[in-house]
């Protein structure tokens, strides 16, 4: 499984009330949440994330425990997140609903081609090649389903 689009280059310790606001959560309409995606970063960001791999600083989505957030992010056309930590809970979240995570500490500039491959741990930025620890056989299972029910279903 390869992981590859443009670069979003974010900072630290995005939480997952930036990722999707509170206010939009009273809806289950997941497009919507796709639509106000770090509204209150950037309000044009959500319209340009579709294709992207953000790249991101540490401690990425932490905050609240919503599962929203990285269904937002998925939904929005995010193809992963590349972060040298992640919250515990976002890590998994993202896992269970099929969005790539990798830990990994790199650098990047907006829109630099970025290619990653969660089961070897390699991350290429631009022309910067980054090794880190690769994602769990199990892991990679549940993302290669499409996310944790499809994994579930398919193993029936």
């Amino acid at each position: 499984m390869k992981i590859e689009g443009r670069a979003l280059c974010l900072g630290l310790d995005i939480d997952t009330d930036v990722i999707i606001a509170g206010r939009y959560l009273r809806t289950k309409d997941r497009s919507e949440w796709a639509r106000h995606a770090f509204e209150d970063l950037d309000p044009s960001l959500a319209q340009r994330l579709e294709g992207t791999v953000i790249i991101a600083g540490k401690n990425f989505g932490c905050g609240s425990s919503r599962e929203q957030a990285a269904i937002a992010l998925k939904e929005a056309g995010v193809r992963g997140v590349i972060a040298p930590s992640f919250a515990r809970i976002f890590f998994r979240n993202a896992i269970n609903i099929g969005l790539p995570v990798i830990e990994c500490e790199c650098t990047c500039s907006d829109n630099e081609a970025v290619s990653a491959d969660p089961g070897t741990g390699a991350v290429t930025i631009g022309t910067h090649t980054y090794h880190t620890r690769p994602l769990s056989p199990r892991m990679l299972e549940i993302l290669s389903a499409g996310g944790l029910v499809a994994y579930w279903r398919g193993r029936r």
